[in-house]
């Protein structure tokens, strides 16, 4: 299935009106005719079905075949981290989580952060490209970037934990407790936490987790993450 994205759209819209690059891609790529079937979602659960009533390389209009509005069934996970230097990798991990099945991304500001500017809109593109690639329905939240000390005074519902390569003691990430459960999970930049930063978070109850032995770059614990949380919620 080739799935569109429009952020509008919802279950009671009878007809789709693509966007000239959208209707370029359609034509001239997938080379879709009048009468064949499209696939839309909203990014929050709908998938849109309709059939081709007009085409050509400026506008595409698909008339309403039906609807399904899919629940969002698996636990939400939430992964703050700090944005590498190199955005190239940033976008990395955006798109493979999204495509793993993550909820809400926070970009943080560290002690060691490097990069403390991202652009919005390009991170919302990787991530609704994500999605048609994947043939997801639920958008995940991209928060705006936050410095550390003011995302740790949020109120936080999610079973709270935080990667570090530092001493102490810290849980692997296989044995965390209530996995089905919603989790947030920070990671650090490629510095890693400040010891400063880690008290904060021992003060505000979070918990201490290893990704395992190796040294692992940023946006590479970060995918290690949600995919490891999402193996332990398909197997237990």
């Amino acid at each position: 299935m080739e799935l569109f994205y429009q952020e509008n759209i919802d279950k009671n819209h009878l007809d789709v009106v693509f966007s000239s690059e959208e209707s370029k891609h359609i034509v001239k790529v997938l080379r879709k005719k009048n009468g064949e079937q499209i696939s839309v979602t909203n990014g929050k659960g709908l998938l849109w079905n309709g059939e081709i009533t007009h085409s050509n390389n400026k506008k595409v209009i698909a008339k309403k075949v039906n609807s399904i509005l899919h629940k969002n069934k698996l636990p939400k996970l939430h992964i703050a981290i700090a944005p590498p230097k190199n955005i190239d990798r940033m976008e990395w991990f955006l798109e493979k989580s999204t495509e793993i099945g993550i909820s809400q991304i926070t970009p943080l500001i560290c002690d060691n952060s490097e990069r403390k500017v991202i652009k919005d809109l390009r991170m919302k593109k990787i991530l609704i490209g994500a999605i048609k690639q994947s043939n997801q329905f639920y958008l995940p939240q991209m928060n705006q970037i936050c410095d550390y000390k003011s995302f740790m005074e949020k109120n936080f519902s999610e079973i709270k934990m935080i990667a570090h390569c530092g001493e102490g003691i810290k849980k692997e990430i296989h044995k965390i407790e209530k996995i089905q459960s919603p989790l947030l999970i920070l990671i650090g930049p490629e510095g890693d936490f400040s010891e400063k930063e880690l008290q904060i978070a021992r003060a505000n109850s979070f918990i201490e987790i290893s990704l395992g032995n190796n040294r692992l770059r940023t946006e590479t614990a970060g995918v290690f993450a949600c995919n490891s949380v999402e193996i332990l919620r398909r197997t237990t």
